[in-house]
């Protein structure tokens, strides 16, 4: 049960809301550069990087988990699918559905444009990203419907990559490391190689994008080889912290990042307080916070022509409701099915129409 006792679900919404706050900057025509928190280090960061940053550490920790668990490879498997993919093809279809008909102002008629019949599939399939659609938010200060989902695809491929895992699976040693040194190579090639690869990519996906957040993915995954959230130092935290802060100051934030920012939030997760551990009862908001937020701006900056803190504002509580929805109506749902087999699954269906 110790899983249940931590404040990820609280991290993984905060996460998301700063990603909707930092949206809010370029969506209403300004930039995410004159955030506070940009202009305070120095340009290092901004929140949609912490937020962004924090999904894969928690997502190569919490993987790495499953994966350990899964009895099968295809179990595995089962269990990312139903993660992302019934709660991404709703919010696309209803984008198709409820969004673009009624924001259409394209040259050929709506059923006539051929950017309409590829955006679910291409966007479903991942790795052919469609950004938009002709005639949808043309005038908005961003032409993308749902920039957003940039990040599922590079998500995906760490949860492929990561499979690799299973093959060695009864030796924990070979597992620690393999890790360890994929972790290794990915932040030394990062640091002092990144330059040679951020103008290249590999099935669309970017290769600074993959370093970064895949460095991220692992460190995460690397502390959960370990064991790391059983280590108890009260110490530790405020080191790292105070190293992070340290680094900020000094301008040196990039060459650490993937060291200490997994510790720091791994570490948090798993500090005792009530009131964020009680906030795990509402349910995991944040993808469906992460994947609805971003139409949602667009719709209120085409309507409305809302300045940066009014879409802030208005935007983070239509799409908190939205995630809550996701959660419940979908996510929830979905995940429901992870540990039943196909044969199960036939024998519910066809209880279900024999009652």
């Amino acid at each position: 049960m110790e899983k249940h006792y931590n404040n990820f679900h609280f991290l993984r919404f905060l996460f998301a809301v700063f990603v909707v706050i930092s949206h809010a900057y370029p969506l209403s025509g300004g930039s995410e550069k004159s955030q506070w928190i940009y202009e305070i280090t120095n340009g290092q960061i901004v929140l949609a990087r912490i937020g962004l940053d924090g999904f894969f550490i928690i997502s190569g920790f919490f993987i790495f988990q499953s994966l350990s668990r899964s009895n099968t490879i295809l179990n595995y498997y089962k269990k990312r699918f139903l993660r992302l993919f019934p709660a991404l093809f709703v919010v696309l279809l209803l984008t198709l559905l409820l969004l673009v008909p009624f924001v259409y102002e394209g040259q050929v008629p709506l059923l006539r444009n051929k950017d309409i019949y590829t955006y679910l599939p291409n966007n479903i399939s991942l790795y052919k990203f469609q950004a938009v659609i002709k005639g949808v938010f043309d005038h908005n200060a961003y032409h993308s419907i749902n920039g957003s989902l940039w990040t599922i695809r590079y998500e995906f491929s760490l949860y492929v990559a990561l499979s690799f895992l299973y093959i060695f699976r009864k030796n924990k040693k070979i597992v620690k490391g393999l890790i360890i040194i994929c972790f290794t190579i990915l932040l030394i090639t990062f640091n002092f190689f990144i330059k040679r690869f951020s103008g290249s990519s590999i099935l669309g996906m970017n290769g600074y994008e993959i370093l970064d957040l895949g460095t991220f993915f692992v460190g995460g995954s690397l502390l959960a080889a370990f064991n790391f959230h059983k280590f108890k130092n009260k110490l530790l935290l405020p080191i790292v912290l105070l190293a992070l802060v340290f680094s900020i100051y000094f301008n040196f934030y990039s060459l650490v990042k993937h060291i200490f920012l997994p510790i720091a939030i791994i570490l948090t997760g798993y500090i005792k307080i009530p009131l964020l551990v009680n906030f795990n009862k509402i349910g995991d908001m944040s993808y469906g916070i992460y994947i609805y937020s971003f139409p949602i701006q667009q719709i209120l900056v085409y309507y409305f022509k809302l300045s940066v803190y009014q879409l802030m504002f208005y935007s983070l509580i239509i799409s908190i409701i939205f995630g809550y929805l996701s959660w419940h109506l979908i996510e929830k749902r979905a995940l429901a099915y992870k540990n039943k087999s196909i044969l199960e699954l036939k024998n519910s269906s066809f209880l279900k129409r024999h009652k």
